[in-house]
């Protein structure tokens, strides 16, 4: 019988990539999106069910993991991949974009998870893989909110893998580097303001930064496959680099101390 995964945010970029990977190796692929009536590919493939999850929006949750269990019979993996990254001055930021960045990337994911908890619970096996970054790792300039979705990320699956263990089910991280996606396009959020002119130095230089980054970002297939490995390779390992500028950045952090490493970044941004 073909197992089934549940992957959020699978409109575009790693979402899309792992929903192809998943399917080609006969999975059954629970896609969702916040708008599933544009999708053009996904909706085409045998097995594949395309329905609509807003992970900001609870009972789009609920609708999606009972439409995935009426169609295939259970989940056996959730992807919590749907996200995106605030970057810009804190002062720059609303208190609504403040809670729309943390509402999307870590109690959306939360919410995700507890509404399949239930059934692998019940099954007593199941596999969470949730989307880190670099970013969970160490934080840019700029990126106070986004660097703190993914910390959080980091920190939530480290202690829920103690919890579920016992239970059968797996909690894997995946920490991709820069990846070719839409994050350099509607995923990413960079809000300033210049009126506040003390921070528009830096602001410029970390947007110049951040499209060099990108320059060399790897193709979203990298991380597809990643998380397949992370969900097939039958170890208890908790954590996943993705592309080989995050195993650099991951490994220069390990290795070097703050200030060095601080040092590093400057460099990166000419700050």
């Amino acid at each position: 019988m073909s197992k089934t995964i549940l992957i959020t945010g699978s409109s575009s970029g790693i979402g899309k990539a792992t929903a192809h990977l998943f399917h080609e190796k006969g999975w059954n692929v629970v896609a969702t999106m916040r708008n599933p009536q544009n999708e053009q590919e996904l909706n085409q493939l045998k097995n594949a069910l395309v329905t609509r999850l807003d992970v900001t929006d609870p009972d789009t949750i609920k609708s999606a993991v009972s439409a995935g269990v009426d169609r295939f019979g259970t989940i056996d993996v959730l992807l919590n991949n749907a996200g995106y990254g605030a970057f810009g001055p804190l002062e720059a930021f609303s208190m609504e974009g403040i809670r729309r960045q943390f509402d999307t990337n870590v109690i959306g994911l939360l919410e995700t998870t507890k509404a399949v908890l239930p059934l692998m619970r019940k099954q007593r096996s199941g596999t969470i893989v949730n989307i880190s970054s670099i970013g969970g790792k160490m934080g840019f300039p700029l990126g106070t909110l986004y660097h703190g979705t993914k910390f959080a990320v980091e920190g939530m699956s480290e202690a829920l893998h103690y919890e579920l263990a016992p239970l059968g089910v797996a909690v894997k991280i995946v920490e991709p580097g820069a990846i070719a996606t839409d994050f350099g396009g509607r995923s990413f959020d960079f809000t300033n303001d210049e009126s506040l002119t003390e921070y528009q130095p830096i602001a410029q230089k970390v947007m110049s930064g951040f499209e060099s980054i990108l320059d060399i970002a790897s193709p979203a297939r990298v991380v597809a496959e990643v998380i397949w490995t992370a969900v097939t390779d039958g170890t208890p390992t908790l954590r996943y680099t993705a592309g080989e500028d995050a195993r650099e950045y991951i490994a220069n952090r390990k290795a070097l101390d703050d200030a060095a490493f601080f040092n590093s970044v400057k460099q990166i941004f000419d700050l």
